[in-house]
């Protein structure tokens, strides 16, 4: 891996301390950015979700370079920091004030912007230490997998990949590069999802019975767009399709969570929030650990029920059910997904709630999570960074506004500068997060066969379908690798 050499390797602090409740592993970064330095970041996706990137990390840290396949996208970041400036220097407050000479600087200076995040990171490699990557689920890994292989430090938004492989894929390449990583599921940095881990694990709700998620978004189950359209001036189309296959150019395939091809609908979209605290506190992700020798290998088990079978969009409403073995201190337990308008599914919701209802916000009814236990139940918002226990008068003087043993959060993305300059791994690192995401992704594959699938985390393998076992990975177009 390359370093500056103005800068200096961090000797890497021993143990993980309460993290360690939640890393699989202690990994540190090789190359530590001392506290008093910038971390230079370039932003590989600056549309749609990469807004946010555009709008946060010049607050943190030093934004060198800018890409996007679509040239509107370029034009109009310039603009809005821009507009940030301006509105920042006259602001009230003194953080906004603070940050105002950055974004004058990106806007007036026009830092560095590519089309092709491969022509960036080969021309301006000594002058990035870090990339966020926020473009459309399939080019998640390729973009990733580029950076890490270039000794960067990776922030990857939600999902962190479409398909099960390509998880595996970052997870091996970040523990090879050992750089630091992160993805952007938010929530975990939420004091209160960091509470209900503990309450979880300490027994206050009891034996964890099951675990229900929902969504009300559905998928479109869409048929082939009809012909081709003029592809816009500002659109590199080859490069948006990226590993994909290739196809003329219709806007409907730019709709990314419509297509398999391209997204992961709600699985990736919403589980990828709401799945989190249920899975990282029932340590579901230990089953991704390597076996010792003669130890059984473990099963998980999954099963759909769905609209219908399209093998090139997403079911209108699906159920998944996920069976999980034993590991670590829990038994075997059982996760069910509702997505759409599921049959039984908001009913279910409702039985469980029981006399509590939804609660006060409207975004409980969207999406969310119940963890049932046998003294009682938690129930979250779908980014998982609220929650209440149910039945609240039973609960009613627990703390639950932020931990008493886990660590505290920073903030999602300064937890991952954190690690970027030496620090503990962030707790969304890629070996949490590529478990987190091959799990969902699997309710993707079951959604596509009629039979209950049995699937090796440690393998990763399907064993009781070859079909199904297939469908974990995708061809790559011819230029395109992980």
């Amino acid at each position: 891996m390359k370093c500056k050499q103005s800068r200096r390797h961090f000797l890497l602090r021993a143990g993980l301390g309460a993290a360690g409740l939640v890393i699989l592993r202690n990994i540190r970064s090789v190359r530590g950015i001392p506290a008093n330095e910038k971390i230079n970041v370039a932003l590989i996706g600056v549309g749609g979700r990469g807004t946010w990137f555009v709008d946060t990390i010049p607050r943190m840290e030093n934004v060198v370079a800018i890409c996007d396949v679509n040239g509107q996208k370029i034009a109009e970041t310039y603009k809005r920091w821009a507009n940030l400036a301006d509105r920042f220097a006259t602001s009230s407050r003194q953080w906004e004030r603070s940050a105002t000479p950055a974004f004058r600087r990106l806007a007036d200076e026009k830092v560095k912007a590519f089309a092709d995040f491969r022509k960036m990171l080969e021309k301006m490699d000594k002058q990035i230490d870090a990339v966020v990557v926020s473009t459309p689920d399939h080019t998640h890994a390729v973009a990733s997998a580029a950076a890490i292989r270039a000794g960067k430090h990776v922030f990857c938004e939600k999902p962190l990949t479409r398909t099960v492989h390509e998880s595996r894929a970052l997870r091996e390449l970040a523990r090879e590069y050992n750089v630091a990583t992160s993805m952007g599921n938010q929530g975990t940095a939420s004091g209160q999802f960091r509470r209900a881990l503990e309450l979880v694990r300490d027994g206050t709700v009891g034996r964890i019975k099951d675990v229900h998620i929902w969504n009300t978004g559905g998928g479109a189950d869409r048929k082939k767009p009809p012909g081709e359209e003029t592809l816009p001036n500002h659109l590199n189309w080859d490069l948006w399709l990226g590993p994909a296959a290739f196809r003329p150019y219709h806007r409907e395939w730019t709709k990314r969570n419509l297509w398999r091809d391209f997204g992961t609908c709600q699985l990736g979209n919403w589980a990828s929030h709401s799945a989190n605290l249920a899975f990282m506190a029932l340590k579901v992700h230990e089953l991704w650990l390597t076996s010792r020798p003669g130890q059984v290998k473990p099963i998980i088990r999954i099963e759909a029920k769905c609209s219908g079978i399209n093998r090139l969009s997403f079911p209108r409403w699906e159920v998944v059910t996920w069976e999980i073995p034993a590991r670590a201190e829990f038994g075997p337990i059982t996760f069910t997904w509702y997505n759409g308008a599921a049959p039984s599914g908001r009913k279910r919701i409702e039985d469980l709630l029981g006399d509590a209802g939804w609660g006060d916000k409207k975004q409980m009814d969207h999406a969310g999570a119940i963890i049932v236990g046998t003294k009682g139940t938690i129930h979250t918002t779908g980014h998982n960074a609220t929650f209440r226990l149910l039945p609240e008068d039973k609960f009613k003087n627990v703390e639950r506004g932020r931990p008493r043993i886990v660590d505290r959060s920073r903030g999602h993305e300064m937890d991952w500068f954190i690690a970027c300059r030496g620090g503990k791994p962030a707790w969304a690192n890629f070996d949490y997060a590529s478990a987190l995401n091959e799990f969902l992704m699997l309710g993707n594959v079951a959604t596509q066969v009629e039979c209950k699938l049995e699937f090796d985390p440690i393998d990763m393998k399907i064993v009781n379908n070859t079909h199904a076992d297939a469908l974990l990975r995708s061809e790559y177009r011819q230029g395109w690798s992980l």
